[in-house]
């Protein structure tokens, strides 16, 4: 474990995964101690084109005596290697080998007994299948869902039959680029060299993203008609969203108060089916990652989500025969 690029006191632990078709695969660890410890530890899952850099969100979990931990997936942030193909999955089960190990070093390794995994837009996607298909272990005692990509933000046509014929051709040609380039919207909403608060690195988070092959959007597909039918995650789950989504293509002073990335009405549709107890929660004013929103709002944001998990997190929650959610307290 050595010092984190953010410095002290981030820490970042290197997770070895073997090799893939590129070469070398890694993911990185990157963690903050709370003053006193409590046994209670989050977990930060980043989103497509991101990484961890949202040290003001490690405040708010510290200052309440939760051990932060963030996860740059492998091919992302810290985790990118120079002969790899940025973001690049042809399945988001690739990502639960390190999901795996940064539980068992939270659980067992740091000795924590209540982990919160917190997941942002793609890593809201990626955390949901994770806890169903790990509901067993009981590894998760709740979700936070921050923006979760449920569905593409696109017209049905675009969605359903156009999506299914480039989901075929990622079968054969995975990392054919296709023509579904982001918007610079968002990033010049955020950043600071545009018209945001928030410095990061470019090279790691550019403001037109990377590439879109068609293996990675197979792979989101498949993954988003799963949790479209239906999940079981036994823990509680909290997804919070704007209260509108922007559409437009060039910036405009709108976009600092809305999703200019996804649908949000996507996200409040499939919400339900992720578990037997889930609260929405939608934030006027909120942008894509809702904690990067204005200082009002994130506020906002943050007593959310405190006020969630003094109420379902922190003291434990059982699932009755019938499925029902009752609060043990």
């Amino acid at each position: 474990m050595v010092v984190d690029v953010l410095g002290e006191p981030y820490r970042s632990r290197v997770i070895e995964l073997g090799h893939d078709e590129e070469g070398p695969v890694v993911a990185t660890l990157v963690s903050r101690r709370a003053q006193a410890p409590t046994g209670r530890a989050v977990l930060y899952v980043h989103g497509f084109v991101d990484y961890f850099f949202q040290t003001h969100l490690a405040d708010f979990y510290t200052d309440r005596g939760w051990d932060f931990y963030a996860l740059d997936l492998r091919k992302y942030g810290r985790s990118l290697l120079p002969h790899q193909t940025p973001n690049f999955c042809r399945t988001l089960t690739e990502y639960y080998p390190e999901l795996d190990a940064a539980a068992r070093i939270i659980r067992d390794e740091d000795g924590h007994d209540t982990l919160l995994v917190n997941g942002h837009s793609t890593g809201g996607l990626i955390i949901s299948l994770w806890a169903h298909d790990r509901r067993d272990k009981a590894l998760v005692d709740g979700l936070f869902l921050n923006s979760p990509f449920f569905d593409f933000n696109a017209r049905w046509l675009m969605r359903r039959p156009v999506a299914a014929a480039v989901a075929r051709v990622g079968r054969t040609r995975p990392r054919r680029i296709v023509p579904l380039a982001l918007s610079a919207v968002y990033g010049e909403t955020i950043h600071t060299e545009q018209r945001g608060e928030w410095t990061y690195d470019l090279a790691w988070k550019p403001l037109v993203g990377f590439p879109v092959r068609a293996g990675w959007l197979g792979a989101i597909r498949e993954a988003q008609r799963r949790l479209r039918a239906g999940l079981a995650i036994p823990a509680p789950v909290l997804l919070a969203c704007s209260a509108r989504s922007f559409r437009g293509s060039t910036w405009h002073e709108a976009a600092a108060l809305a999703d200019a990335v996804l649908d949000v009405e996507h996200m409040v549709r499939w919400a339900p089916g992720l578990g037997p107890h889930v609260t929405v929660v939608r934030i006027d004013g909120g942008m894509h990652d809702l904690t990067l929103s204005g200082p009002a709002v994130r506020a906002r944001v943050f007593d959310e989500l405190e006020r969630w998990m003094g109420a379902y997190v922190e003291r434990p929650l059982e699932i009755d025969e019938v499925g029902r959610a009752a609060d043990t307290a």
